[in-house]
């Protein structure tokens, strides 16, 4: 975290991780840090039964919260994806080894139940705090706010709820659980910030699905704040600001007011092409993840679905799907769309995505080693099932089938055979659907980016993943803050080899798309746009952003543009470039980013 400004809190800038877009001013609800401390009691050896009881109707009572947040926010709009996300919190109370430890703690070692459930969770938390895996350190938070909930339960305490929230506020926390921002009311909360996440976390994912801006990753800015004062956020550059001065609200107060006459006007591109102002169209479609998600698709005028990542059907269950629900969500994404095609991309699960069951293995070095397609290749039978349901889907004739972290063209191959008997069984079984479907990859290891050729050989599309080909080709954890400044998406190998991907897909006769967050950005719009790539796939909010810059260039400056990048020696020398054509193109548009 970096601070600015003039000396005490007055106007003082923090900056941290802006993982949902957007600006917003209002008073704080500062949601203290809540302890797990708790009294350590010996309890004699007639009191042992009686603490027993209590802490099983601890675990009840708190189970029954939970369920009754997941009933609360079903109905709501991406409600069951948030519903889903609670199942972690289920599942650590229905834990036998957890249940099991604190019984331990009270029989054998004569301790109050309180004192154990706050032990044992402590030693699940810094068990999991201490591991490299992200997804899992975020884990963390899961265990405390069970531990938390139950002992509220032991005391007798009423749980604070942000569904009780009366006036509009902005939430500052050190964290917020996921049962917290499931159960908040979105017309009461305009904006929240915290001390942790990332922008993987189960705050920065819901936060977006809500649309509610936020600041995440500023470190104790909950301890500098009191509620009631004055916080505003910018959600775009990861900036909060405490008590902000006149001249630093007349300044945003001008953001604001150019933010709502650019989505005023951009609300009229809706059902407009992403088309240069010389005519050249690409495709724009949006990312989504479950199918909550799909009228914000819509509303955003995106031109259907790019990458649909269907392992999030799995994790928010936290357990392999059947082959019947996978094939009716799918069904119900792709009718809704239909005509516009979707995309599904299969199982993407390691790296930082893992069954909290403990199913999917989990390895010292995750991001090399056994996920993604290679995962569903070494797992045939749950593979085939998958195929099997996206082909079902495909009743329109608008369904495409995806596969990622491709290494080679055997692993291509390999994939088509399982998708070819999988096709054979369901014509043979008389199942009504179109046979024909599109297959395509996504190129985010450099190996794949540099033999594309190849690859094309096997497949009708590319869709280049960039977070991941970044990560791969710079040797940089985009999780880790330490080499974060290494994290370049103008680096001049990530522009050439995007450019290289272009070219081989194109003399294939493929298309080729972006799905990353390079995509997203309406800086990049014009490089990508010159280097070739025919379709972008983008965040829901961030489709008419995008729109606009298309269609404020001609695709001979962009051509010019990317051009000039595919010589530059540094991503400064690119991301200058990329001002430039944008500030020159589309000044305001420049005035949000």
């Amino acid at each position: 975290m970096t601070t600015r400004g003039r000396a005490g809190d007055k106007g003082r800038i923090y900056t941290g991780i802006g993982v949902s877009p957007g600006v917003v001013m209002g008073p704080a609800y500062v949601m203290a840090p809540e302890s797990l401390a708790v009294s350590d009691v010996e309890i004699s050896q007639a009191e042992i039964d009686s603490e027993i009881v209590k802490f099983e109707k601890a675990l009840i009572e708190t189970r029954r919260q939970i369920r009754r947040i997941q009933e609360g926010i079903g109905h709501r709009a991406g409600g069951s994806y948030d519903a889903a996300i609670l199942d972690a919190h289920l599942m650590v109370l229905d834990d036998r080894s957890f249940i099991e430890d604190v019984l331990k703690q009270i029989r054998d070692h004569r301790r109050n139940a309180a004192y154990g459930v706050k032990t044992v969770a402590e030693r699940y938390a810094e068990m999991l705090a201490s591991l490299e895996d992200e997804y899992l350190r975020e884990r963390v938070v899961d265990v405390r706010d069970v531990a938390r909930r139950i002992l509220r339960n032991l005391n007798g305490e009423k749980t604070a709820s942000l569904a009780d929230l009366i006036q509009k506020h902005i939430i500052v926390a050190q964290d917020l659980a996921p049962s917290e921002t499931a159960s908040l009311r979105k017309d009461m909360v305009i904006g929240f910030v915290t001390d942790l996440g990332s922008p993987t976390s189960h705050t920065a994912v819901l936060a977006r699905s809500l649309e509610i801006p936020a600041v995440v990753g500023l470190h104790d800015l909950c301890l500098r704040v009191q509620s009631g004062d004055q916080i505003l956020i910018d959600g775009n550059k990861g900036i909060v600001i405490h008590n902000p001065t006149d001249e630093q609200l007349e300044k945003y107060g001008k953001v604001a007011e150019a933010r709502r006459d650019i989505e005023r006007s951009l609300r009229s591109l809706k059902d407009l092409p992403a088309e240069t102002r010389d005519g050249h169209r690409i495709t724009l479609s949006a990312n989504a993840e479950s199918k909550e998600e799909i009228e914000a698709v819509i509303e955003h005028g995106a031109e259907g679905i790019g990458l649909f990542r269907s392992e999030y059907i799995f994790l928010t269950r936290n357990r392999m799907v059947e082959e019947d629900e996978q094939a009716e969500i799918y069904m119900q994404v792709a009718t809704r769309l239909a005509p516009a095609p979707v995309i599904v991309r299969t199982l993407d699960i390691g790296g930082d995505k893992y069954f909290q069951d403990g199913s999917v293995a989990r390895e010292a070095n995750p991001f090399l080693g056994c996920r993604s397609i290679r995962l569903s290749l070494q797992n045939p039978d749950v593979f085939k099932k998958q195929l099997r349901a996206i082909l079902r889907a495909n009743v329109s004739g608008n369904v495409k089938i995806m596969y990622p972290m491709i290494s080679n063209a055997v692993e291509v191959i390999k994939a088509n055979q399982l998708l070819d008997e999988a096709r054979r069984e369901l014509l043979a079984e008389g199942v009504k659907f179109v046979p024909d479907i599109d297959v395509g990859v996504m190129i985010e290891i450099p190996g794949a980016a540099l033999t594309a050729d190849v690859i094309a050989e096997h497949v009708k599309f590319f869709s280049i993943g960039t977070n991941d080909l970044i990560q791969y080709t710079l040797a940089v954890d985009r999780g880790n803050e330490r080499v974060a400044y290494l994290y370049e998406p103008t680096h001049p190998a990530i522009v050439r080899l995007i450019r290289h991907t272009v070219e081989a897909g194109h003399r294939k006769g493929l298309w080729v798309g972006v799905c990353g967050e390079m995509a997203g950005d309406p800086l990049m719009a014009p490089l990508l746009l010159g280097l070739g790539v025919d379709e972008l796939s983008v965040a829901p909010l961030a489709v008419p952003l995008v729109k606009e810059m298309v269609r404020s260039i001609a695709i001979a400056e962009a051509r010019e543009m990317a051009s000039k990048a595919l010589q530059s020696r540094s991503a400064v020398e690119v991301l200058t470039l990329c001002r430039k054509l944008a500030a020159d193109a589309a000044p305001q548009i420049m005035k949000l980013i």
